[in-house]
């Protein structure tokens, strides 16, 4: 019993190391369909051994499109303008019926190492 409670404690404070770390994103000038520049995007708390961060969108409504994403070199910047990479954007089938998307993005070491990940999501349009 004891143990189950101190590996319990250390997957809690581990995964708690980086629980500052988040995205936000706006759609912004994004167009529809399939624009291929990212939205606006907001940072926070990323981890200070980072230098890339890397970004996938999802499509929740159709999992199995792949939207793509792209690499940012990170230098402490906390917003990442319109365009900052290239993807597929949002396109739902019927664009009276919205889809939701969820932006991932990993900060990752000098060697490549996920560091934390982030995520967020929103509908469009």
């Amino acid at each position: 019993m004891r143990i189950v409670l101190i590996c319990g404690f250390l997957v809690a404070t581990t995964s708690a190391a980086f629980a500052g770390m988040g995205v936000g994103f706006q759609w912004g000038p994004t167009k529809q369909c399939f624009d291929p520049n990212s939205p606006p995007i907001s940072v926070r708390g990323v981890p200070a051994a980072t230098r890339t961060l890397r970004f996938k969108l999802t499509d929740l409504n159709a999992v199995t499109f792949k939207h793509g994403g792209g690499d940012v070199a990170f230098s402490g910047q906390t917003a990442l303008p319109y365009g900052a990479f290239h993807y597929k954007g949002p396109c739902p089938p019927d664009p009276t019926k919205p889809h939701t998307y969820r932006l991932t993005m990993q900060a990752l070491d000098a060697n490549g190492a996920v560091l934390a990940t982030a995520k967020a999501q929103r509908r469009f349009p």
